[in-house]
């Protein structure tokens, strides 16, 4: 009697060609054998491997939306206190020269295309943050969004078109990169006790993936340059999510300002009832006052409009 393994192997062995070549692409021959065709997870090697281009794919996926929800919250709220502009330029730089730097270097897309997706997400909330309160002024504002746009396009451009070993001292620079693209904002949160608009999906989300990330690379890349990149960046994301948790609900400076300003506001007094005895006084020329009695009703004759008069004294 068959068990239910041998049965599993049956469809395994059988499955259409184009699933086949792309499990082969992920995994090579040997561990696609092992993994899905005889089911046998007996190769640690391959089994780490397996994992890691899981890992790697939901790395991807998650990166193409990580940065959303941030996106999402400064177009609702249309304000971007608490995000710190350098720290996002810093950073789009960072994920900028990781993505060429892996790309040249040929290495597979699961374990660096998250860095494309985030680079354009981030280069979104940069702008955003100067829309949304970078500075009062409007036409500032539009000077300095392109600026910036320009600086990025400019950017992209250098980096396309450096060589291989010119890219590879950039990633070194994505260290201090990484530190100084973090800096301002943990700098940011603890001068306001509050982490403002940051968006906790984002923060939990970067910490997860920089979590998955060093398995990863350790796995399939083993680069110490790309490794120390993400345990840096990390560290640094752990300090951000711990200040998430110590200023939960804390209220940016700005906003209790403006909190405090409407409590205090003293509502209108209301109107004094009007003594319908008196009546208005009127002035002369000369400055002579001259004050009216109240009106009295006075009886015409039918058919007359006029029912009120008014004696002077």
């Amino acid at each position: 009697m068959e068990t239910v393994a041998e049965k599993l192997t049956i469809i395994t062995k059988n499955l259409p060609r184009p699933i086949r070549d792309l499990g082969v692409s992920l995994l090579d021959e040997k561990c696609y054998t092992k993994l899905i065709e005889q089911l046998d997870f007996s190769d640690i090697k391959c089994v780490k491997l397996a994992l890691s281009k899981g890992l790697g794919i939901a790395i991807v996926v998650g990166g193409s939306i990580v940065k959303v929800p941030q996106i999402a919250v400064i177009l609702r709220t249309q304000d971007s206190t608490g995000l710190s502009l350098p720290s996002y330029v810093l950073e789009t730089l960072s994920y900028l020269i990781t993505l060429f730097y892996s790309y040249r270097n040929s290495f597979p897309f699961s374990t660096y295309g998250e860095n494309f997706f985030l680079g354009i997400q981030d280069i979104v909330v940069s702008i955003l943050t100067i829309v949304y309160g970078y500075s009062p002024n409007p036409s500032r504002r539009t000077g300095d969004t392109g600026l910036l746009t320009a600086f990025f396009v400019a950017s992209i451009s250098t980096l396309y078109s450096l060589s291989l070993e010119s890219l590879a001292y950039l990633q070194f620079a994505t260290l201090p990169l990484s530190l100084f693209s973090k800096l301002p904002q943990i700098t940011a949160n603890h001068q306001a006790k509050s982490t403002g608009q940051l968006s906790t999906f984002a923060v939990v989300s970067q910490i997860l993936g920089c979590v998955a990330r060093l398995f990863t690379t350790s796995t399939e890349v083993g680069d110490p340059v790309v490794q120390a990149g993400f345990a840096l960046a990390l560290i640094l994301n752990l300090i951000i999510g711990i200040q998430m948790v110590m200023y939960w609900g804390n209220v940016p400076p700005v906003h209790k300002k403006v909190k405090v300003e409407e409590k205090e506001k003293v509502p209108p007094a209301p109107l004094e009832p009007v003594d319908e005895t008196l009546t208005q006084d009127y002035f002369l020329s000369n400055g002579r006052q001259r004050r009216s009695r109240p009106m009295q009703r006075v009886d015409h004759a039918e058919g007359s409009n006029r029912k009120w008069e008014r004696k002077v004294d």
